[in-house]
């Protein structure tokens, strides 16, 4: 399978032709009765070997962190904090010289991505939990913050190394990190201070998923991964923060008026990800519209069928969304002011 970014690389390397690309997206347009831009492509799988591959690098990085744990040098057989997360760090770093900057595999670098960054962050919270055991709540804070300022430089690194599209999104929840770990270190803490925090680095994700995706608005590059990556990292953070301090989903039951609310911000999520072609913020919400719609079904007195009337509303409205996905979204962006529309994605690849 062959995503837009290797189309664009054939492109740029001069194995095809432009034009015989664009007749390429147009044909599968045609064919699929929808224009590709609205199909919003991601490589997740070059071939069945992307899962071999995986599942065998899993299996080397976990022994790779158990072997680590269990290494013990110097004096009294100290055992170094770091071992296990540096081991991981420097394997996945060296798979994805072979797998992700040579063999170009989807889900391995991905996979590789996370070794990376996560072995990183887990050698430092070794470390300082041996060098601070007894931090406090705003050293822990400060702590925090500087664990993720090494993770995004980490990330960082990587990108500039491999160019994998979800490095970006990696290295600006990390700084996000960073940001929120100075603030909850600088202002007393209050309940909802982790979720605001949240939200705000959610709508900052958002705005950056959005430079990107407006950098390209045919969805023909690199570009667009990027983008596709830092919306799924982002609608997350945006949905569970907002809906959190709704109180839905707190282990209580929800009123009517708040479950309306909940269906109501759906209802704008889903006009937002028609605005921008993009369904991150529909999934990452969709539990608390289930549950919200859940609670109204049995408020009605529909309480054996309550959970089988919900995935029948929800499942056809989605499905029906899907089919008309297009003309839905020709709908919400021609009904948007012209200098919002010319920076959101095509309706029509034609018109790139």
């Amino acid at each position: 399978m062959y995503s837009e970014s290797d189309l664009q690389d054939a492109v740029a390397a001069g194995a095809i032709p432009a034009q015989a690309a664009q007749a390429l997206r147009d044909h599968v347009a045609r064919t699929r009765a929808s224009p590709v831009v609205d199909e919003e492509h991601f490589r997740l799988l070059t071939g069945f070997n992307d899962i071999f591959v995986s599942i065998a690098g899993i299996i080397l990085l976990v022994a790779l962190g158990w072997l680590g744990n269990s290494m013990r040098f110097g004096i009294a057989g100290h055992q170094p904090a770091f071992m296990s997360g540096g081991l991981v760090a420097a394997a996945s770093w060296g798979l994805a010289e072979y797998f992700t900057r040579k063999r170009r595999m989807a889900l391995p670098s991905i996979l590789l991505l996370a070794g990376f960054v996560g072995g990183v962050a887990l050698a430092l919270v070794a470390i300082v939990a041996q060098l601070f055991p007894d931090a406090d709540d705003r050293t822990a804070s400060l702590i925090a913050s500087a664990v993720a300022a090494c993770c995004a430089l980490a990330a960082w690194l990587h990108w500039r190394r491999f160019m994998v599209p979800i490095t970006v999104a990696a290295g600006s929840a990390a700084a996000a990190g960073v940001i929120g770990g100075l603030v909850m270190a600088a202002v007393p803490r209050f309940d909802q201070l982790p979720f605001i925090l949240m939200l705000g680095a959610g709508l900052a994700l958002f705005a950056l998923a959005m430079w990107w995706d407006m950098s390209d608005r045919a969805r023909t590059t690199r570009r667009s991964d990027v983008a596709f990556w830092l919306h799924l990292t982002a609608a997350p953070m945006i949905a569970h923060s907002l809906f959190h301090m709704l109180g839905v989903l707190n282990g209580g039951e929800i009123g009517g008026g708040r479950a309306l609310l909940v269906i109501a911000l759906y209802v704008a999520f889903g006009i937002v990800a028609l605005a921008i072609d993009r369904r991150a913020l529909l999934v990452s919400s969709l539990a608390y519209v289930l549950y919200a719609l859940y609670a109204l079904f049995r408020q009605a007195g529909a309480v054996e069928l309550s959970w089988a009337l919900t995935a029948l509303v929800i499942g056809s409205a989605l499905l029906l969304l899907s089919a008309l996905w297009h003309n839905a979204r020709a709908m919400v962006v021609r009904g948007l002011p012209e200098g919002l529309s010319a920076r959101l994605p095509y309706l029509d690849r034609a018109v790139a």
